[in-house]
């Protein structure tokens, strides 16, 4: 047994398990490295409950011993539950200090790449990594200190819980042995008092019988009687050994045994409590010290003379200046300026000079009173305004590749004093007495010659109804937009402009654009006046579509469901049907770039201006109800066509509302 050793087992215990002093990490006033300090257990103050007669009273018991084991189990389980806080807490630290490394690391990194900011920004942005670099050394250090107290606990519980088994087996075992001397000493008790009372009744009893009949035949009264008396003094003998020897078990319990054993589990109890407390009394003055360091790595504290150089991160982010920083960048490209170019000069050939000089006055007379004459046949269009054009047979519209073209869309809008410039194969007149010209049409235009939209036609009040039926001389619904390209010069059909305009100027905020049906006799006067002469059309003015902007809608439907081609056409249709399938956004979007890219020259541009206008008809979904979704599923068919399988309606829609999702990525603002 270890009773022996058991009176100095406390002291002994808590010096090795639990140490009155241990090294805490603790942050300077920077914030920087982690030095050591002496941490003392503070102990509250005890009062005298422990030494009233209850307690002792109880301690002295029976149940003295299964209570106190009782309660050190109780202690066992509380240093392990804290022991499995702190295991994740550190867990938890860790991961989150690692973490933040790793980002700085990257952002730091990201920072010396050409393709950021440069100057004061970069300057001190590292700087703000660098702060937060430290918060995360301070994490680590904090992870790193409660994974040593998990430890430190986990074994103290793991030794308390090795001497609670045995003392349970020691303490309980002696109590064991006085429990059953003392039921041995009922039992012989019993027995001696059973003989007792027969040996009484066979002396002093009924004698008429006169034998009684044992295993070796009939005795005697004498007989019997002189047998019970031998059996009584052996029971009597025995009764009083059992009882010596219990008194002297129960002395020992009580005067050695249970005090050994209560001193060693109260020892255990007490251990476990001050390292419980120990590490509770750490780990609190570990949060104050990480929270102090933290914010002294955010805001030093300022009129020390080390924290001079070191200014908060607020300082640091107020001292980026952006002007600087931008006129820097200007002037470091101030040694790329090539040469200036000479001014650019009319130099007329000298031979188209000679055949100026040969005119005489009266051709160039003749000439000049030629061009001034009206055509007779364009007399009653509105504004009196007419074109002639001279197109060069002998020059094909270029195909410039699709990153030549970048047209410049810019938002549809009335700009009154906007004109354009003349084509040199174009010239305006005007009818006789005319001051000036009206104000022109607002059209986009186009950094190459192929995107040059015609002379924009005479403000126009409303197109002429009194025939309905008028001839298609220029048809517009029903021809390619190559063919249109062709003929009208512009990557763009007018139609298409005048519609986009149109919703812009008066639909933007109609619940349902796009989604109502305009007026079909409406639609179909105004697809006639395209089809005789789109240049006269002018939708700026509302009366030229009868007041109602569901039916210009409804006509620019109509014009991309009559292409013979669809705009995404049909060879691209199953590229997109594919690209629609791909579930992850960015994928799909990009893929969906490529194939948009790919389109023909006029698809594309026509493309193009149709997503910005719906992008923008988006933007004012809180008044006409047509989000992306809503216009996708308008449009999906309308712009892809009808494929062979009517599984695919559902792929369309998701293609289109791809691409207004995505308007800026995969075309250009400007």
């Amino acid at each position: 047994m270890n009773s022996q050793n058991s009176p100095d087992r406390s002291s002994t215990d808590m010096t090795s398990s639990v140490p009155a002093s241990t090294g805490v990490s603790t942050h300077n006033a920077n914030g920087g490295a982690l030095e050591s300090e002496s941490f003392q257990l503070q102990h509250p103050a005890v009062s005298g409950n422990e030494g009233s007669a209850a307690v002792g009273t109880v301690l002295q018991s029976d149940i003295g011993i299964n209570t106190l084991l009782t309660r050190l189990k109780q202690s066992i389980a509380s240093a392990r539950e804290f022991a499995a806080f702190l295991k994740k807490r550190s867990t938890l630290e860790e991961e989150h200090a690692q973490g933040l490394k790793k980002l700085c690391k990257a952002s730091h990194e990201f920072s010396r790449r050409s393709d950021n900011r440069q100057g004061s920004y970069v300057q001190y942005y590292n700087e703000v990594i660098g702060i937060h670099d430290r918060l995360a050394d301070n994490g680590v250090q904090f992870s790193l200190s409660l994974h040593q107290m998990h430890e430190d606990l986990y074994d103290l519980a793991t030794n308390i819980e090795r001497g609670r088994k045995q003392w349970k087996q020691t303490g309980l075992s002696a109590e064991k042995r006085v429990q059953d001397s003392e039921n041995l000493v009922e039992k012989a008790k019993a027995k001696y008092d059973s003989l007792a009372e027969d040996y009484d009744r066979a002396r002093t009893g009924d004698k008429q019988s006169g034998r009684v009949f044992g295993l070796k035949g009939p005795k005697s009264a004498a007989q019997h009687e002189e047998d019970l008396h031998r059996k009584m003094q052996a029971a009597d003998s025995d009764y009083a050994s059992r009882v010596q020897t219990t008194q002297s078990q129960r002395l020992e319990l009580v005067n050695t045994q249970r005090p050994q054993a209560v001193k060693a589990i109260l020892d255990l109890i007490k251990e476990c409590d001050s390292g419980l407390t120990l590490q509770l009394q750490k780990f609190a003055s570990f949060n104050e010290k990480l929270l102090l360091s933290n914010g002294l790595c955010v805001s030093p504290l300022k009129g020390q003379t080390a924290n001079q150089a070191q200014p908060s991160l607020r300082e640091v982010v107020f001292q980026i200046n952006n002007a600087q920083d931008l006129n820097g960048y200007i002037a470091s490209h101030s040694t790329k300026i090539g040469q200036r170019h000479a001014e650019v000069k009319y130099q007329p050939h000298p031979v188209g000079l000679l055949q100026v000089l040969s005119l005489g006055p009266t051709q160039q007379s003749a000439s000049t009173e030629s061009r001034a004459q009206p055509d007779p046949s364009q007399s009653n269009r509105p504004g009196g305004l007419r074109q002639i054009s001279h197109p060069d047979p002998s020059q094909e519209p270029p195909s410039p590749r699709k990153q030549a073209i970048a047209p410049d869309l810019a938002p549809l809008q009335h700009h009154p004093e906007q004109s354009y410039p003349e084509s040199p194969h174009q010239t305006t007149f005007f009818p006789p007495g005319s001051a000036a010209a009206p104000p022109p049409l607002s059209h986009p235009q186009f950094s190459s010659s192929l995107y040059s939209q015609p002379p924009a036609p005479a403000a126009a009040s409303h197109p002429d109804l009194s025939h309905p039926d008028l001839p298609p001389l220029r048809p517009v619904f029903g021809v390619s937009l190559e063919d249109l390209l062709k003929r009208d010069g512009s990557a763009i059909p007018l139609v298409v402009y005048q519609c986009l305009q149109a919703v812009e100027l008066f639909g933007l905020d109609v619940e349902g654009i796009y989604r109502l049906s305009g007026s079909a006799p409406h639609v179909s006067k105004l697809k006639a006046i395209f089809d005789n002469d789109s240049s006269v059309v002018d939708f700026r003015n509302p009366e030229s579509f009868f007041h109602d902007v569901n039916s210009v809608a409804g006509l620019l439907k109509q014009f991309f469901r009559d292409l013979p081609n669809p705009l995404l056409t049909h060879e691209h249709f199953p590229d997109f049907i594919e690209a629609a399938r791909i579930e992850d956004d960015v994928t799909r979007r990009d893929s969906l770039h490529a194939i948009v890219n790919s389109l023909p020259d006029p698809n594309y541009a026509t493309l193009r201006a149709l997503t910005l206008h719906l992008h923008r008809v988006q933007e004012h979904s809180v008044a006409n109800r047509m989000n992306a979704g809503n216009l996708a599923i308008c449009f999906g068919p309308t712009l892809m066509g009808t494929g062979s399988n009517i599984a695919d309606a559902g792929w369309q829609v998701r293609v289109i509302e791809t691409i207004l999702q995505n308007t800026y990525q995969i075309f250009d603002e400007d």
